[in-house]
């Protein structure tokens, strides 16, 4: 991994105004050129705003459509990760990341888990994403994850076993709870899952939250990045909009890996038959393994024990 300065675009988009969000990037992108940044990365649907609901096709955007021709033209400069709503074939509406760079599309990744529970809603209108790919950037193998995709471990793994090693997480996180001595409590979690997250997978994350406020729905901030040995290089504080740029040190990536080979090292045999063993007692299929030697699945308990009927 090449080292990079990356900047941390902790913005307030206005919900639904696809020009005043376009300006708002043009303008920190600008900001961020002045500090140096090489790679800058904004928040889930930093270019439409989160609570969308029946606006959701009105502010779609098709990947090359002509409204689109302007949000790869901020990527002239330097590389930017924008959030948006894409329409993809048969009117399908995706909550989705897109990879800028010199003007051009790198990659699109559409969010696989849409949280639909508690006070979130996704589900009722995006359809879910259902790939989970690294890409090449100037700067080396990378991978994203939109908000609640780093809450399912396997997502980061996935990626981390492809080569990525930089893990870019937007996110349009609520702020939930206080506690005395540790702030905003959403906050604090998430920083909590961006450090085992980032040693587990010996990556650097690059989290960016939005703030700023939609119909009574609080946005925490608290932006970071860290290191693969999951230490914090940098962050925002939550709340109040900001840039923050922070170099990532491609070294430190060296020497992680060197002294936790946990990539190396892991049995992707091992792993492929116990997610097949475990999808078959999952799904209740007559299937059975073709390893020679191996016993039937179907039917299983994830104990091995056979279930009473």
């Amino acid at each position: 991994m090449k080292s990079l300065r990356v900047a941390l675009a902790q913005v307030a988009p206005k919900l639904g105004d696809l020009n005043h969000n376009l300006e708002l990037h043009a303008k920190t992108l600008r900001r961020a050129c002045r500090e140096g940044a090489e790679l800058v990365v904004f928040p889930e649907l930093s270019l439409t705003g989160y609570l969308l609901r029946d606006q959701v096709p009105e502010v779609a955007a098709r990947i090359g459509g002509a409204w689109f021709r302007r949000v790869k033209a901020l990527s002239r400069r330097v590389d930017i990760v924008v959030g948006l709503v894409e329409e993809a074939v048969g009117h399908r509406y995706h909550n989705a990341a897109v990879y800028l760079s010199r003007g051009r599309v790198v990659h699109v990744h559409r969010k696989v888990y849409l949280p639909t529970y508690g006070m979130f809603e996704e589900g009722r209108d995006f359809a879910a994403g259902d790939k989970l790919r690294t890409f090449h950037t100037r700067f080396g193998p990378a991978g994203v994850l939109i908000c609640e995709d780093l809450w399912h471990p396997m997502s980061a793994w996935l990626l981390a076993q492809q080569g990525a090693e930089i893990l870019i997480a937007p996110s349009c996180g609520p702020t939930r709870g206080t506690r005395p001595g540790r702030g905003i409590t959403s906050v604090a979690v998430w920083h909590d899952l961006l450090r085992v997250t980032a040693q587990f997978q010996t990556s650097f994350v690059v989290y960016v939250n939005r703030v700023g406020f939609e119909d009574g729905l609080s946005f925490g901030g608290g932006s970071t990045a860290v290191d693969p040995f999951g230490r914090l290089v940098g962050s925002l504080p939550a709340i109040e909009e900001g840039l923050a740029v922070i170099d990532l040190n491609g070294e430190i990536l060296r020497r992680a890996r060197t002294a936790y080979p946990l990539l190396r090292d892991e049995n992707l045999d091992l792993m492929y038959r116990e997610l097949h063993r475990l999808r078959n007692v999952r799904y209740d299929l007559a299937e059975k393994s073709t390893d020679a030697g191996s016993e039937p699945t179907s039917g299983l308990r994830p104990d091995g024990g056979v279930p009473s009927r």
